[in-house]
């Protein structure tokens, strides 16, 4: 099911920030597509209650602004619902999200945090909840929630820095059913500020995966993130010229430098010419 007019991010790059750190709010928003301002893992439980106060007391853009709340079960939760009723963001990210009453509970436009085992086990049915606007994944709780260490291959190991395959599992299943049911998907974030390069490789495998975006922890992210998510101009000739070529064939199957296109090949064209907001300002093509 379908939320009607449902939110959908406005850039790819969403920066998380605790909400405790009122003077991030505005940097935070200036640098990113979206702020993630954080009521729960970012701010240690004796200072939620200020960051809640904080919340209420300094607005930004609500267009612009989720606020990732605490899991349903806990106290904290009820708190962030009634914080969060008192501004004008009207998108909540639910940590921990692990069945489809504790999105519908909120009652509010949800992205659906998918970090635990028993959260990806149900993931497609916490997909179908009709508030649940997007999905995203996390791999560090989903990990200790199995009694495991690391979320990654460490130093040494053969695939050093990329993700274990139970957590590329979640990784995969999560964008499946965002899919599945046409909601949005959100890419964890690169917790290596250090390591650009790892980032870059996630991000092109989350732009080929069909991600809408990828969440980050440090401003210097941004820019990578959106440099991803941007086609290049080659990537739009090419998807211009597989549109362009699918109408003169009247959608029929054709070739075009070789390669057969069909109707596959034409909706990942399209892909790439809504990433790049293609209307009309296209680089030059050749027939």
């Amino acid at each position: 099911m379908q939320f009607a007019n449902a939110w959908t991010p406005p850039g790819p790059a969403m920066l998380f920030c605790p909400a405790d750190r009122t003077e991030r709010y505005q940097k935070a928003l200036d640098r990113a597509d979206v702020v993630i301002l954080d009521l729960e893992d970012a701010v240690a439980p004796e200072r939620r209650v200020a960051a809640r106060e904080a919340l209420v007391a300094n607005p930004i853009d609500p267009d612009r602004t989720i606020v990732r709340i605490n899991p349903a079960g806990t106290g904290d939760y009820r708190r962030d619902l009634t914080a969060v009723l008192d501004t004008n963001y009207r998108v909540v990210m639910q940590a921990k999200a692990e069945d489809v009453d504790s999105i519908i509970d909120t009652a509010l436009q949800t992205v659906a945090l998918i970090e635990t085992p028993l959260g990806a086990t149900r993931v497609n049915e916490i997909a179908a909840a009709v508030n649940c606007i997007g999905l995203m994944w996390g791999a560090e709780d989903l990990v200790a929630g199995l009694g495991g260490k690391s979320s990654r291959f460490g130093p040494g190991e053969e695939r050093a820095g990329q993700y274990r395959d139970v957590a590329r599992w979640v990784r995969s299943t999560v964008r499946i059913a965002a899919a599945a049911h046409q909601k949005f998907a959100v890419d964890s974030v690169h917790l290596d500020i250090d390591d650009v390069s790892g980032l870059v490789a996630e991000v092109r495998d989350a732009v080929a995966l069909g991600y809408t975006a990828t969440a980050c922890i440090h401003p210097s992210q941004v820019e990578h993130i959106r440099a991803g998510y941007r086609p290049s101009d080659d990537e739009v000739l090419w998807a211009r010229r597989v549109v362009d070529g699918s109408t003169e064939h009247a959608g029929g199957v054709f070739t075009l430098d070789g390669q057969m296109i069909d109707g596959p090949v034409l909706r990942q064209a399209e892909a790439v010419l809504t990433r790049a907001g293609a209307s009309g300002d296209l680089p030059e093509h050749s027939a």
